[in-house]
């Protein structure tokens, strides 16, 4: 390793622009539109649990969410400053940008100056890393994380000492205890030795190193495991996901730069001390849980975030080494030399423009991805259109109970009413959202009120619809046999699964269902939605037109 270090340690790569210009780049799009006006369910998760007190949150981890476990109880702290949807925010755009900066120091130790710069900006503007910049989850302290261990690793190999071994040992077993799943980089950074063909001794350190790891990791695991139903919603991955986590990789997902990026990897695996580390980054964590998947599924392209670090420095090396090349061409029998300062003047300008091409092409991608609608739902819609159309008093019905998220994220919209299902509280429960009434008890509350609020997802009332849940069985059963809708209020957004408000009311004695159309859905209205499968309460959608009102009242004939 030592060569690669005498390549970065020149003039212009002993100074800071190598690395404050990537963190520089990732900060300004990780703050640009961070107020997006509205949390979507995922972020609402974090946003209430982190509020609760330390052993209300250590409760919920017995029965739910144990992997996230380290992330929310330090949210609590970061939320104690102030409890708002920035602040939530704010510490994956701090961790976006020092993964840029420990990108482009991994760069700049492994091949020079020039190709950190370029690594560090590449990951700042590929929109995958803006897009969980601005996430109130953990993945993108996890990219941190395995960003900064894998440079420690770099490190400990060129070192040798036995002393190296501890930082990165404990930078790992802090990523993977934030989210188990990031344990997978340990198999990347084994086959990183490899090829390095390290001697015994640095295998030594490492298996010391990563055997901690397993250790304190394994107790998580063991908890997690018996919590699997929450990822019960993934399926197998096919090809068509290969397929989009290469597009999701790259600076743009296609056309030109898709192809010049995947181009320019290719020609990176020939920069060996490079490639050595940051192919093994960018295949081996998504390769493993995509073959456990198939058995077992657990991946989604967030949950290997950190691998994008190695594209960004495939691209990057590539780059470096056609411009080292380009300064071996010959002019009238004359070699370019690559020192000149004329052709390193014309190379730096031709970087910057192709960076800033690439940045320019994507910013419709950056544009929408700061759109709340471009979210899986939006919460806060949600509750601004319970506070028009709810009456003090009211009772609302959430269907399915996930649906309460909207009213624990923003309780405004909801005070004046009465959950009609609700047993005991998420807080005090211990669960995520609350603790329903038994299918009988249910079925009382509803037999005292004439008319009720519903809260749904269009897919979830589809009469055809038998969820396992048996008091979701009685929610839509009692709805479809004893109700009928009055009013219902849709957002008008072309989504895969609205988010609507229906205003049921008792039947008149004697009126039954007809059967023509199906119990409890208004004639007129457009057939159930493709639910997307995972606990949300909405999907991604183009902004509405600045002409129509967010919402329409729509009512049956």
């Amino acid at each position: 390793m030592k060569s690669g270090q005498s390549r970065g340690s020149g003039r212009f790569g002993a100074g800071a622009p190598p690395v404050a210009v990537p963190m520089a780049v990732m900060l300004t799009i990780g703050l640009w539109g961070l107020d997006r006006g509205g949390m979507w369910g995922d972020e609402s998760v974090t946003f209430q649990v982190a509020q609760r007190t330390v052993p209300q949150i250590w409760r919920l981890l017995h029965d739910v969410d144990a992997v996230h476990g380290l992330y929310y109880l330090f949210m609590h702290a970061v939320l104690t400053v102030h409890p708002g949807e920035v602040v939530l925010r704010l510490p994956s755009v701090c961790a976006a940008t020092a993964t840029a900066g420990l990108v482009a120091a991994l760069g700049v130790r492994l091949a020079g100056p020039r190709v950190g710069l370029g690594a560090g900006v590449l990951y700042a503007i590929t929109p995958m890393a803006g897009h969980y910049a601005q996430e109130g989850r953990s993945y993108a302290l996890v990219a941190a994380g395995v960003a900064g261990a894998t440079l420690m690793l770099v490190r400990a190999v060129g070192e040798g000492g036995v002393r190296a071994w501890w930082p990165y040992g404990t930078v790992v077993g802090l990523t993977c205890v934030l989210h188990e799943l990031a344990v997978p980089v340990l198999g990347a950074h084994a086959v990183t030795l490899a090829l390095l063909r390290v001697p015994r001794r640095v295998w030594s350190g490492w298996g010391r190193a990563a055997g901690a790891v397993a250790l304190l990791v394994l107790p998580l695991v063991w908890v997690s495991q018996g919590q699997a139903g929450q990822v019960a919603w993934l399926v197998p991955p096919g090809w068509d996901r290969v397929g989009r986590l290469a597009r999701n990789f790259s600076p743009g997902p296609a056309g030109p730069v898709f192809w010049g990026a995947l181009l320019l990897m290719a020609v990176g695996l020939r920069e060996r001390r490079t490639a050595a580390v940051a192919l093994p980054l960018l295949l081996v964590p998504p390769g493993i849980l995509m073959t456990v998947s198939q058995v077992r599924p657990l991946y989604h392209d967030r949950y290997v975030l950190y691998a994008l670090a190695g594209a960004s420095l495939l691209v990057a090396a590539g780059a470096g080494r056609v411009a080292r090349e380009l300064g071996r061409v010959r002019f009238d029998g004359r070699r370019m030399r690559v020192g000149a300062r004329p052709v390193r003047a014309l190379l730096g300008v031709t970087g910057v423009l192709a960076l800033t091409v690439t940045f320019l092409t994507q910013l419709p991608v950056h544009r929408q991805d700061r759109s709340a609608t471009h979210r899986p739902d939006n919460l806060a819609v949600v509750s601004a259109l319970a506070v028009r159309q709810m009456r003090p008093g009211d009772p609302v019905l959430f269907v399915p109970s996930v649906g309460r998220l909207a009213a624990l994220a923003y309780p405004k919209g909801f005070q004046r009413v009465r959950d009609i299902a609700l047993r005991e509280s998420a807080p005090r429960s211990g669960t995520l959202w609350g603790l329903e009434a038994t299918p009988g008890e249910l079925r009382r509350r509803l037999a005292s009120v004439d008319r009720v609020w519903v809260v749904a997802e269009r897919s979830a009332l589809d009469p055809r619809r038998s969820p396992p849940d048996p008091v979701e069985r009685t929610k839509l059963a009692v709805l479809a046999q004893e109700f009928t809708v009055r009013e219902e209020y849709v957002h008008e957004e072309r989504v895969r699964d609205d988010v609507l408000l229906r205003l049921y009311v008792r039947r008149p004695p004697g009126d039954t269902p007809t059967g023509d159309e199906p119990p409890g859905e208004p004639s007129g209205l457009r057939s159930p939605g493709v639910s997307a499968g995972a606990p949300a309460l909405g999907a991604p959608a183009p902004a509405p037109s600045a002409q129509d009102p967010p919402f329409v009242a729509r009512h049956p004939a």
